[in-house]
């Protein structure tokens, strides 16, 4: 007789597999049980090491006939750790909840894994792992983020390996993340599937998938998408209806081959500095010159230009979850104020003073690059606070109007190397550069004019193609190839700006 959907007998669960990890993960409260510790030595100091350093408070009672330096050392700095210098008995036991032993002798550890067992306590043994109830992973640890790793007892080297690796790919702002997610959920209202429905949106970022926004920041965004290219359409409408024909225009973009070696550079030079936050000065300035345009020419076009590429990548940067927002503020006014004040004075007293900055900033930045990479390859260390960043930013941006570029190999190279995240920092740093080309680029605008548009219009088509594929690329590359990438660019740029001090 065939089952029909009421009377469908329930599958099974297929039977396990032989050879996989069945442990069960536990994170404990070990500040609110007693611990028996057996053992005085080094893995006995390194098994109560790994207990306090996640729960420093726990209530952790060592035997042992002796103990190291170190260990008393470390219970000194612990009141809830208590020595006894004794053979070890049975009714140690008494009075605990969980029983780790960690001494060099095997016949006793055995004994003791026997006594807890009797008194159906759960055991570790040092070394022993098919004596073992349980294991201590190893831990990594970004603020309220914890991951234990087990290898099954089979290798504590590749857990320790793994527990470095991540330590150094995970960013610290994770702990950011999980304070605001605590936030969240309180706020989100609806029923049990609504919640994790909104929940997953939120941490769909983590996992690669498009930045979480709330609906009031999705319809800004879309209110300030629509402004800014609605701007740019009247901006380009006007400029060209000034001073050309539209079928002047078309008669460019249709036969002439050097217009597309325009966007070709525009492409190139927004796909380095979406990527690593810099670059799209030099690129451009090193690509022109060669076809022997004049430095003026040059100058202004990138100018120009570089506010339409900036402001695209820092939406695509900023829709791809790479933008720290509290960094883009602090950066946000006195970079546009640094960048009105260097191109104000560069149009009023020229490009001959601008040339005594660069040679400094150059030297600056080639020492800059070579710790920039030297780091890449060493082990990461604490990361260092700038308590002057809106000072650094008006530097920024007074040296990219006043010298002929600098926003990105300055800032982004002196947040990078202080330790904080490639991804971010370039993120941050792009969506401001458009605020600060914007106000330099309108400065020159209004005390210059403006000349060369057909260099201006093919390094805006090539820029705003380039941008949404270097925002994607800036948060798949590895940190320590983007830190030797972002080296590389900040050399290049010094050499280059060096180079006008011996030619």
């Amino acid at each position: 007789m065939p089952l029909t959907s009421n009377n469908v007998l329930p599958q099974s669960e297929p039977p396990p597999q032989p050879d996989v990890n069945r442990l069960f993960p536990v994170f404990l409260k070990l500040e609110q049980l007693h611990v028996l510790l057996v053992g005085g030595g080094a893995v006995g100091f390194e098994k109560l090491s790994a207990m306090l350093a996640n729960s420093p408070a726990a209530a952790v009672t060592v035997v042992a006939t002796w103990f190291s330096p170190e260990l008393r050392l470390l219970a000194e700095r612990h009141p809830a750790v208590q020595l006894r210098e004794q053979p070890y008995h049975p009714t140690d036991l008494v009075g605990h909840d969980l029983v780790i032993v960690a001494t060099n002798d095997k016949e006793l550890n055995l004994s003791i894994k026997a006594d807890a067992t009797r008194q159906r306590l759960l055991c570790n043994v040092a070394d022993t792992p098919a004596a073992c109830d349980f294991y201590l992973g190893s831990i990594v640890q970004k603020g309220d983020l914890k991951i234990a790793i087990s290898t099954n007892g089979k290798s504590p080297t590749i857990a320790k390996r793994l527990r470095e690796m991540l330590t150094h790919t995970l960013p610290d702002e994770l702990h950011d993340v999980l304070q605001r997610m605590s936030q969240i959920r309180e706020k989100v209202g609806g029923d049990f599937a609504h919640k994790v429905k909104s929940l997953n949106a939120v941490t769909a970022e983590l996992t690669g998938g498009p930045a979480y926004e709330s609906p009031a920041a999705t319809r800004w965004r879309k209110i300030a998408t629509a402004s800014l290219l609605a701007f740019a359409a009247m901006l380009v409408f006007n400029i060209l209806s000034y001073y050309f024909t539209w079928q002047q225009v078309w008669d460019v973009a249709s036969s002439s081959q050097t217009f597309y070696i325009f966007v070709a550079i525009g492409f190139g030079a927004q796909l380095i500095d979406g990527l690593l936050g810099m670059g799209y000065g030099v690129v451009t300035a090193i690509s022109l010159m060669t076809l022997n345009i004049s430095p003026a020419a040059v100058s202004s076009s990138i100018h120009t230009a570089e506010m339409f590429a900036s402001g695209a990548s820092g939406y695509h940067h900023y829709r791809f979850g790479n933008v720290n927002k509290k960094l883009f503020k602090v950066l946000l006014i006195p970079g546009v104020l640094g960048a009105i004040l260097g191109a104000f004075l560069l149009s009023k007293f020229g490009e001959t003073y601008g040339s005594y900055v660069r040679p400094f900033l150059a030297v600056y930045l080639l020492l800059l690059g070579i710790r920039i990479i030297s780091k890449a390859f060493s082990k990461p260390g604490p990361r260092k606070k700038h308590k002057k960043l809106g000072f650094l930013a008006a530097a920024g941006g007074f040296l990219d109007s006043f010298g002929g570029g600098g926003w990105g190999p300055l800032v982004t190279s002196t947040l990078i190397a202080g330790g904080r995240t490639p991804q971010y920092v370039i993120g941050s740093v792009s969506v401001t550069e458009f605020f600060v080309t914007f106000a330099s680029a309108l400065t020159f605008f209004a005390t210059i004019g403006i000349s060369h548009w057909q260099i201006i219009l093919g390094l805006i088509v090539g820029g705003i193609a380039a941008a949404p594929f270097a925002a994607r690329l800036a948060g798949r590359i590895p940190t320590r190839w983007m830190f030797v990438g972002v080296g590389l660019m900040v050399i290049v740029w010094s050499l280059w700006s060096l180079r006008k001090l011996f030619l």
